[in-house]
């Protein structure tokens, strides 16, 4: 899995790029066939935003979040991308 990490108004430093390959690694485990994600963090005044795209084997998954602080805003995405690709893996699964 390719990870592509962008920031608008935002340095993307060491530990933010560890903490969002980390999180996606979680999603990699459930689903195998991620081929590439492109992350955007973005920050507007007080508003952290994440925003990604995976591109699935078959398909895409999109997701975004906010949130007040950066670190809980990827854990929010990467909650409800986790539940995408599951819902996404099993629609394969039952049409199979």
């Amino acid at each position: 899995m390719q990870i592509n990490l962008a920031g608008h108004h935002i340095e993307i430093t060491d530990s933010l790029r560890s903490y969002v390959e980390s999180k996606f690694a979680k999603l990699e485990r459930h689903f195998e066939q991620i081929n590439n994600v492109h992350v955007v963090l973005n920050v507007e005044k007080a508003i952290q935003r994440v925003e990604a795209k995976l591109h699935l084997n078959g398909g895409e998954v999109h997701g975004t979040a906010e949130h007040t602080d950066m670190y809980a805003a990827i854990d929010a995405l990467i909650d409800k991308l986790d539940r995408q690709v599951i819902k996404y893996k099993e629609k394969l699964t039952k049409y199979s």
